[in-house]
C-alpha cells in the first residue's frame, strides 16, 4: 500500500510540481540573461546617439569639407577614447574592414561580420552580434551605421566583454538554484508526510480489516472523534463494523447453541418413547397411545421449527416468493385465532378476541401471513403464566388496518426490546425458541409493505401491533 501510494504521487503531483518549478526556473533565467544583455546593449546604443548628436554639428563650405571634418573627428574619439577599459571603439569603412580601433590594434580574433551585415540590414542601421573570440571570452559587438558622410568611415562599432555578466548570471543561477532545490526539498518533505499520514493509518486498517477477515473480531482502530478527518472516520466505520460482526457472531452461536437444544429436547423425546413403545406389545395400553400422541406432537414441533428456519433463510435470501392476492383480513386473523384456541385452553390462559362483522379487505399471502398471527400467538402463550389473558383487536383506520395481540406476560426488558427483531437474538427473559421468530415476522411484514410495533412492560405484558395498508381497486 506504502509503496502503491508514493509512486502515485511521486509520478502524479511531484512530477507536476518538479515540471513546474523547472518552467520557472528556466523563464527567470532566460529573463535575467534577456536583461542584462539589453542593459549592457542600450548602453553601447546610447553612446552611439551621443557620437551621432555629435557629428551633426560638424559642417563646411561644401559637402566634402563636411565629410572630412566628420571623419577627422570620429578617427579624434577613437584616440581619445576614454572608456578603453570597458569597450574596444572602431571605426569601420563600407566593407566592415577595421579603419581604426581605440587600442591601436585591427583587433584581429575578436571581430565578426555579424553586426556589420545587420546594420546594414535593418532600417534603424543597428547590429548586434555575440559571439566567443578566439580565446574563449564571450564578447558582445554592436555596430552602428554612421548617419552622415564622413568619407570613408561607414560605420562604428563598440565591443565589451561580457566577463562580469556571465559571472553575474552565474550568480543569479546558483541563487535561483539554491531556492529550486529547497522547494523542491520542502515540496518531497511535506508530500511525504502527508503520504505517510495516510498510508500509516490505511496500513493500519489493512492490517486489523485482514484480523478481522480472518475471525478476530475483537480487535479495534484508535480513533480521536475528529469527524473531519476521513482516515478517522474510516477507523470508526471499520470499528462498528467489527463490533457489529461480533454481536452478529455471538447471535449465531447462540443461535446454534438454542436450535441445538430445541432439537435436542424433542429426538431426545421422541427417542426415550421410541425405546418405550418397542417394549409394549399392546396398541390399547394408554403409554401405547401416549407414546404416539407424543411423538406426533414433537415430530410437529421438529418440522415447524425446520420450516421456520429455511422461511427466514430464503426471505434473507431474496428466494422467498409471496402469492399475493386481495383478501379478508378479518378472516385470516380469525383462522389463527381459532387455530391457537385450543393451546390457549390447555395452557390454562384466558382469549378476548371479537370478530368484526365487516371486512377488512387487505392485498398479501394468506399463507404468510397465518404463518405471521400464529408466530406472534404462540410468542404470546409461551411468555403468559396461566390465568393470564390473551386479547387479540383488528380495527381498520383511513389507509390501514390495524391488528393488536397483547398479553399479561413477563414483557421484554427495555435493554432488548429494541434488538428482539434482530435476526439470532435471544434476550434475557427469553424461554425455548429458535430465536428467528421475530426477525422473520418484521421481514413478512416488510414485504407486505406492514410494519410491526412492540411496546412491552417487564413483568405486565407485550402489545404487539401489526399494520397492513387497505386494498383499494
Amino acid at each position: 500500500m506504502r509503496s502503491g501510494i508514493t509512486r502515485r504521487w511521486l509520478c502524479g503531483s511531484l512530477l507536476m510540481t518538479v515540471l513546474l518549478v523547472l518552467l520557472v526556473e528556466g523563464m527567470f533565467l532566460y529573463s535575467c540573461t534577456r536583461s542584462y544583455y539589453n542593459s549592457v546593449q542600450q548602453t553601447m546604443y546610447r553612446r552611439f546617439s551621443s557620437i551621432s548628436g555629435q557629428l551633426k554639428m560638424y559642417t563646411g563650405d561644401t559637402a566634402q569639407k563636411a565629410s572630412a571634418s566628420r571623419s577627422v573627428a570620429l578617427r579624434r574619439m577613437v584616440e581619445q577614447f576614454s572608456d578603453k577599459d570597458k569597450y574596444e571603439f572602431m571605426l569601420l569603412d563600407s566593407y566592415g574592414s577595421v579603419i581604426a580601433s581605440s587600442s591601436g590594434t585591427d583587433a584581429e580574433g575578436i571581430l565578426t561580420s555579424a553586426d556589420f551585415e545587420q546594420a546594414q540590414e535593418t532600417g534603424d542601421g543597428m547590429g548586434v552580434a555575440i559571439y566567443h573570440t578566439d580565446s574563449s571570452e564571450m564578447v558582445m559587438a554592436v555596430c552602428c551605421l554612421v548617419p552622415y558622410a564622413a568619407e570613408d568611415v561607414a560605420a562604428m562599432r563598440l565591443v565589451t566583454s561580457l566577463t562580469l555578466v556571465q559571472n553575474q548570471l552565474k550568480n543569479v543561477f546558483l541563487i535561483s538554484i539554491v531556492v529550486v532545490i529547497t522547494i523542491l526539498g520542502f515540496t518531497v518533505a511535506s508530500g511525504l508526510y502527508f503520504v505517510r499520514s495516510i498510508v500509516v493509518p490505511l496500513g493500519q486498517v489493512e492490517r486489523t480489516a485482514a484480523s478481522i477477515a480472518r475471525g478476530e473480531l475483537d480487535v479495534r482502530l484508535p480513533v480521536t472523534g475528529d469527524a473531519r478527518d476521513e482516515v478517522d472516520r474510516l477507523r470508526g466505520t471499520i470499528n462498528r463494523m467489527a463490533e457489529g460482526l461480533e454481536e452478529t457472531e455471538k447471535m449465531k452461536n447462540e443461535f446454534i447453541s438454542s436450535v441445538s437444544h430445541e432439537l435436542r429436547t424433542p429426538l431426545t423425546s421422541i427417542r426415550g418413547w421410541v425405546e418405550t413403545l418397542r417394549t409394549l406389545d399392546d396398541p390399547e395400553d394408554e403409554n401405547y397411545r401416549k407414546g404416539l400422541e407424543i411423538i406426533n406432537n414433537e415430530t410437529a414441533r421438529l418440522y415447524n421449527m425446520v420450516e421456520e428456519l429455511l422461511d427466514f433463510s430464503r426471505l434473507q435470501n431474496g428466494r422467498l416468493k409471496m402469492s399475493c392476492h386481495p383478501l379478508d383480513l378479518v378472516a385470516e386473523l380469525t383462522d389463527a385465532v381459532l387455530f391457537c384456541e385450543a393451546r390457549i385452553q390447555r395452557e390454562g390462559l384466558l382469549l378476548s378476541y371479537s370478530e368484526p362483522e365487516e371486512m377488512i379487505p387487505v392485498y398479501a399471502d394468506p399463507n404468510r401471513l397465518r404463518q405471521v398471527f400464529i408466530n406472534i400467538l404462540d410468542n404470546a402463550i409461551k411468555y403468559s403464566a396461566p390465568g393470564g389473558r390473551i386479547t387479540v383487536k383488528i380495527w381498520q383506520g383511513e389507509y390501514k388496518a390495524f391488528i393488536e395481540i397483547i398479553d399479561q406476560g413477563r414483557g421484554i426488558p427495555p435493554e432488548d426490546l429494541e434488538n428482539v427483531k434482530t435476526k439470532f437474538y435471544k434476550g434475557s427473559n427469553s424461554v425455548r425458541g429458535s430465536g428467528i421468530g421475530l426477525a422473520l415476522v418484521d421481514s413478512i411484514m416488510t414485504a407486505l409493505d406492514g410494519t410491526l410495533d412492540l411496546k412491552s412492560t417487564l413483568g405486565r405484558g407485550t402489545v404487539v401491533t401489526l399494520g397492513l395498508p387497505i386494498y383499494k381497486r
